[in-house]
C-alpha cells in the first residue's frame, strides 16, 4: 500500500466503481431532488471511470420487481461495465458480485446508489470486512427518509469507511492538472 492509499486518497490505479441499485421503481420512491442528484452523480462517476479505464460493476436488486437501472445512469456506463442481479441487500451477500470485485484486484471500491441505510450501508460494511478500502460518495447516495441517509453516512464514517463526494473522487482519480485526461473530465465538474 502506498502513502496515498494509507492516507485514504482514492487512486484511479487501485479503484473500481460499484453502482448499487439505482433502479426505476426504487428511484421513483425518492424525493425528486435526491433522485436527480444521485443519478447525476452516478452517471458522472461512470463517465469518469470509463475515461480513466476504471472498472465498473452495477447491481440490480430483484429487477423483475424493482425494474432496470435508471436510463440516465445506464446510458453513462462504459461498455465494459458488468451488470449483476442480486436479492441480498448487501452486494457482499452475492457470490458473483464478490467474485467480480475481488477478481479485479483493485483494493479501493467507490460506492454510489440506493438506499444509503440499507444496501449501501450493508455493502460498505461488508466490503470493509472483506479488506477493501471503501469510499462512499455522499452526494451519490440517498434514502427515502433524509434522517436514514444521515444516520447511514455517520455509521459508515464511524466504521472506517471514507465518506467523500463526487468531485473529491474525481480529482483524486486525476491527481494532477497535468493528467493526460484532465481536460476530458473537466466537463464532468459541476
Amino acid at each position: 500500500m502506498d502513502a496515498d492509499q494509507a492516507a485514504g486518497v482514492c487512486d484511479a490505479r487501485h479503484s473500481q466503481l460499484l453502482v448499487v441499485d439505482i433502479q426505476e421503481r426504487l428511484a421513483s420512491a425518492m424525493a425528486e431532488a435526491d433522485r436527480a442528484r444521485v443519478c447525476r452523480t452516478a452517471a458522472g462517476l461512470a463517465r469518469a471511470a470509463a475515461t480513466l479505464e476504471i472498472p465498473v460493476t452495477v447491481s440490480e436488486q430483484y429487477p423483475q420487481g424493482i425494474g432496470p437501472t435508471e436510463a440516465a445512469v445506464k446510458a453513462a456506463l462504459p461498455d465494459t461495465a458488468r451488470l449483476l442481479e442480486k436479492t441480498a441487500f448487501s452486494c457482499c451477500g452475492e457470490e458473483p458480485i464478490m467474485e467480480r470485485l475481488q477478481g479485479l484486484a483493485r483494493p479501493q471500491v467507490v460506492l454510489c446508489g440506493m438506499e444509503a441505510h440499507v444496501c449501501i450501508l450493508q455493502t460498505a460494511l461488508g466490503l470493509l470486512q472483506a479488506g477493501f478500502a471503501v469510499f462512499v460518495a455522499q452526494d451519490g447516495v440517498c434514502s427515502r427518509d433524509a434522517e436514514h441517509r444521515r444516520n447511514a453516512l455517520e455509521r459508515m464514517a464511524r466504521a472506517g469507511i471514507i465518506v467523500s463526494n463526487y468531485e473529491s473522487v474525481l480529482f483524486e482519480w486525476l491527481g494532477d492538472s497535468r493528467h493526460p485526461r484532465f481536460r476530458d473530465l473537466l466537463p464532468l465538474v459541476r
